[in-house]
């Protein structure tokens, strides 16, 4: 074969174009004769896909190995989007807080005086004292009928304590009159 028909069908072969027989014929050549100097990256390249290359099973625990590496790199992908995540909500709470700062800080108003002289000042707080004076006078108004019912109790009590009294005051008697009945010995002729 001369150069310029292997300079046509190596181009054919890196177009895509060529046929099998064309690729076969590129393959025995470049494995079996000295090919021109020009040509020894194409020898090179045509010598590996010339040998057979055999391809060993893969071992019983391949897929796991595979799904371990899978997910390992997405718990990689997911830490990097935390830490990612993380940095930036910080950056806008700190942001954020800045701005409420600056916002508090310049909208702060200092408390003045509503009244310049101050026997107005004076007058207006008796008025507002006043005013709540007769607000809770007029709340002490609604617990009358609780007082009342505290004066019938009392009332109550007053006449259960009278009515003590005269029980005690009889019984005294009666114990007087069984003492006086003791001395006179009167009390032992009704026992026997």
């Amino acid at each position: 074969m001369n150069q310029k028909e292997l300079r046509k069908l190596v181009e054919k072969y890196f177009n895509g174009d060529s046929t099998e027989e064309e690729e076969v014929a590129l393959r025995s050549y470049f494995t079996t004769e000295n090919a021109p100097p020009e040509f020894e990256t194409e020898k090179a390249i045509f010598g590996y896909t010339a040998k057979p290359v055999e391809i060993p099973e893969p071992s019983p625990d391949f897929e796991s190995r595979i799904m371990a590496g899978i997910d390992a790199s997405e718990d990689i992908s997911r830490k990097r989007y935390v830490k990612f995540l993380i940095s930036y909500i910080s950056v806008a709470a700190s942001l954020l807080i800045l701005i409420a700062s600056y916002f508090f800080f310049n909208n702060r108003s200092s408390t003045l005086d509503t009244y310049s002289d101050p026997r107005i000042a004076y007058a207006e707080t008796m008025k507002i004292l006043y005013e709540v004076s007769a607000k809770l006078n007029s709340g002490t108004r609604a617990l009358q009928p609780v007082s009342k019912i505290s004066e019938m109790r009392a009332k109550s009590f007053e006449s259960i304590n009278k009515s003590t009294a005269m029980i005690e005051k009889n019984l005294m008697t009666l114990d007087y009159l069984q003492q006086a009945a003791e001395i006179t010995g009167m009390s032992d002729n009704r026992d026997k």
